[in-house]
């Protein structure tokens, strides 16, 4: 494994983050069981994956408790996520501090690393930023949280346009940022900012659906065209991607696909996540291969360098 300092917050993490959501949350969604579930978080801290990351709403938080347990708790670097209570919340600062409070009985721990306000639109951020950073910091000086993040929702705002207005401020210790090859727009929206600013970024929807099923893949890309956000002729045939597994450059698409953005300027992590664990030992190798090929990289740039319309979910 390697490993990089995750912006100012000065932690050492993992290159490969282990992702606890997503459409398998650890296999809970695919009926794996629990004994199942708990092998891929301790498989992943075998190969020397140290950030976890988990939310109250995925239903895996009570799964990594139980995986981390009797692991000395300085090895692992913990991040977990609370939807911002509504406006409309009785005592929203208040829920978020109870759901902290429970995060961390499920968690088995006094504290977590990072702790992310989730999913948050861009017509939410002004309240949440108002609302909630003020709690969070106090959190934070309790030692309840060490870092304070948030996170956007990338299937909803491929735009970035949350994390945008998010950038204005100085309060964000880490951020968890959509970017694949198929939307590579963050390098320009996002990255030049959390570079400057030295916020630590994980990196989501490396892979999904677009990029792990071919024919998931062909209609996005037949809608891509359709819409002239790539060329007419860009991507067709069977195998529209093809050139980047050629001679053996890239086994398969995925681990191209996760080559592509654990290289990227401003991603310190790039999160995976799957219920088996097979699957997971072949995500981390990719991520641990070297780059794309250059001819490669610029062939991606060309064609998708301009896409911010798709997340691949």
């Amino acid at each position: 494994m390697e490993y990089t300092t995750l912006g100012r917050t000065g932690m050492r993490v993992s290159v490969a983050g282990l992702g606890c959501g997503g459409h398998s949350r650890l296999g809970t969604a695919t009926g794996k069981s629990e004994a199942e579930s708990i092998a891929v978080v301790r498989t992943a801290l075998d190969l020397g994956v140290n950030l976890i990351d988990t939310a109250e709403v995925y239903g895996t938080e009570a799964i990594v408790g139980k995986a981390i347990e009797g692991v000395r708790r300085d090895r692992v670097i913990l991040a977990t996520k609370k939807l911002p209570p509504s406006a409309d919340h009785t005592d929203p600062v208040g829920e978020l501090r109870r759901g902290l409070e429970q995060s961390l009985r499920r968690l088995r721990t006094d504290y977590v690393d990072i702790y992310f306000l989730h999913g948050v639109s861009p017509k939410q951020y002004h309240y949440a930023y108002e609302t909630f950073v003020p709690a969070l910091q106090r959190m934070r000086d309790e030692g309840k949280i060490r870092a304070v993040g948030i996170t956007e929702a990338f299937t909803r705002d491929p735009q970035h346009r949350m994390l945008q207005q998010a950038l204005e401020a100085t309060c964000w210790d880490v951020m968890m940022v959509g970017f694949s090859l198929l939307n590579p727009s963050a390098r320009a929206r996002v990255f030049p900012q959390t570079i400057k600013q030295r916020i630590g970024v994980l990196g989501m929807f490396a892979v999904r659906r677009a990029l792990s099923q071919p024919a998931a893949l062909s209609v996005l890309l037949a809608d891509l065209r359709a819409n002239n956000k790539i060329a007419s002729d860009a991507c067709g045939g069977d195998d529209p991607l093809g050139f980047l597994t050629a001679n053996g450059k890239a086994a398969t698409i995925p681990e191209a696909a996760y080559r592509f953005c654990r290289y990227e300027p401003g991603i310190h992590t790039v999160l995976s996540g799957t219920g088996n664990v097979g699957h997971l030992r072949e995500n981390i190798a990719s991520i641990l291969k070297p780059p794309l090929v250059q001819t490669d990289w610029r062939r991606l740039e060309q064609i998708f360098g301009n896409v911010d319309s798709v997340s691949g979910d």
